[in-house]
């Protein structure tokens, strides 16, 4: 038996002694919070159960589903943001959307991940239930954390930063998670440039924008984004569930998740989860 067969075997046999699965994705639902910078989640009907009734009873209602492909817990593909005219690897921006798709950096390039996942729980670091709205994430902060839990970010590395903002998504007001006035706690530029020393994959947080929103400033400044993105070639995903996961203390763990293949778009909604072994 092969190397390969027999890596195999050991991840199956994992699965079968029993895992435990921590749904990081959040619900889609019709008028959930969001940034007002893309369409949103929008589910109908055309055909509901009774329009149209086979000859034996039997009856099929099906979809039609409109949205942005940053709304809801999402990935952010290369091709989301430019700098100066300039996409990751300095591809002309304009020259790269004609057509109207990415060829090149779309979401569709982005392969499924299946890699070595760290919550970095920043308020538990810190001694506080939450950051406070606008709080800038810095360094000293994430070197707390990893710290405090035995977690060292390495390359290759999928890394969702907590703030403990998500408690907030469900909120009745949704523009409270939303924080355009209040500002909302995130990574800045010096926290970017951290997960990028560290050659991480991927970085994902609890809030719509991933970095820090000072109060007032909504997404008029994303350095974080020209960071990871363009500089370096880090895929963002936001808008993630991570309450569970803190409140179990799960700091360490297996990372799944696949983006849809849409041609040439700039993101997709994604359901990530993390898995962990029972035994």
């Amino acid at each position: 038996m092969g190397t390969t067969a027999r890596t195999a075997d050991r991840l199956l046999d994992a699965v079968q002694a029993g895992v435990t699965i921590y749904d990081l994705g959040r619900r889609l639902t019709v008028g959930m919070p969001q940034s007002p910078n893309h369409p949103a989640f929008g589910l109908t009907l055309p055909r509901r159960h009774g329009d149209m009734v086979r000859a034996d009873g039997g009856s099929a209602a099906n979809d039609l589903l409109v949205m942005g492909t940053h709304v809801g817990t999402h990935v952010d593909a290369l091709a989301h943001v430019s700098q100066d005219g300039r996409l990751h690897g300095g591809a002309d921006a304009a020259d790269a959307q004609v057509g109207g798709r990415f060829d090149e950096l779309g979401v569709h390039t982005v392969a499924p991940m299946v890699r070595r996942g760290v919550l970095l729980d920043v308020p538990a670091a810190l001694g506080v239930e939450a950051c406070e709205p606008g709080y800038e994430i810095t360094p000293a902060d994430l070197d707390a954390a990893v710290s405090r839990q035995g977690t060292p970010v390495g390359p290759g590395d999928v890394v969702l930063i907590r703030s403990g903002w998500g408690r907030l998504f469900d909120h009745e007001d949704r523009g409270v998670y939303v924080g355009k006035d209040s500002g909302v706690p995130g990574v800045g530029a010096d926290g970017a440039t951290w997960l990028a020393q560290r050659q991480v994959h991927a970085a994902g947080a609890d809030t719509i924008a991933f970095e820090c929103l000072p109060p007032g400033k909504g997404h008029s400044s994303l350095p974080a984004h020209r960071i990871l993105l363009v500089e370096h070639g880090v895929y963002l995903i936001e808008t993630m569930a991570l309450e569970e996961l803190a409140r179990d203390e799960v700091h360490e763990f297996t990372f799944v998740v696949a983006p849809l293949p849409l041609y040439g778009a700039t993101g997709s909604p994604v359901r990530p989860l993390a898995v962990i072994s029972r035994g």
